[in-house]
């Protein structure tokens, strides 16, 4: 692959997955489906719990609590591009959340710190799509509710 294809790829997977962050943080999450592959997949292994399908991903996203504001940090985002249509990606995060009426979210509600996995699938047209997303959590505990 030409370095500069490489560099073009690298960073359409960058931006994709950082949209995917603004979708779910300042947009409409179950818009977050567009993303992924027809059959694209969301992990949780802690829990066994896995989201299959546009579909499924867009309800399991959109019926989020009206009142969850939440604020993702990413960090450390590393796409390796495996071939002209595959690519890897591995990013970190920090999320502030918290589910209340009033916006009062404080620095205190950092909530989840952890990793992404992701395997990214370029589409006959040259968009880059999510196939699969698995979410490791070693450090996390319930959304406050305020």
């Amino acid at each position: 692959m030409d370095p500069i294809e490489q560099l073009l790829a690298e960073r359409a997977c960058q931006r994709l997955l950082l949209d995917l962050v603004r979708r779910l943080d300042l947009g409409e999450p179950g818009s977050v489906a567009e993303l992924f592959t027809e059959d694209g997949t969301w992990t949780w292994p802690e829990g066994d719990r896995l989201v299959r399908g546009r579909a499924a991903l867009r309800a399991h996203f959109g019926t989020r609590p009206a009142d969850r504001h939440a604020r993702r940090l990413m960090a450390d985002v590393r796409v390796e591009v495996t071939s002209p249509d595959t690519a890897t990606a591995t990013s970190y995060f920090t999320t502030y959340r918290v589910d209340d009426g009033h916006r009062t979210a404080d620095a205190a509600h950092a909530v989840r710190i952890g990793h992404y996995k992701d395997a990214l699938h370029r589409t006959p047209d040259g968009t880059w799509l999510l196939a699969a997303r698995t979410l490791f959590l070693p450090c996390g505990s319930p959304t406050p509710r305020l």
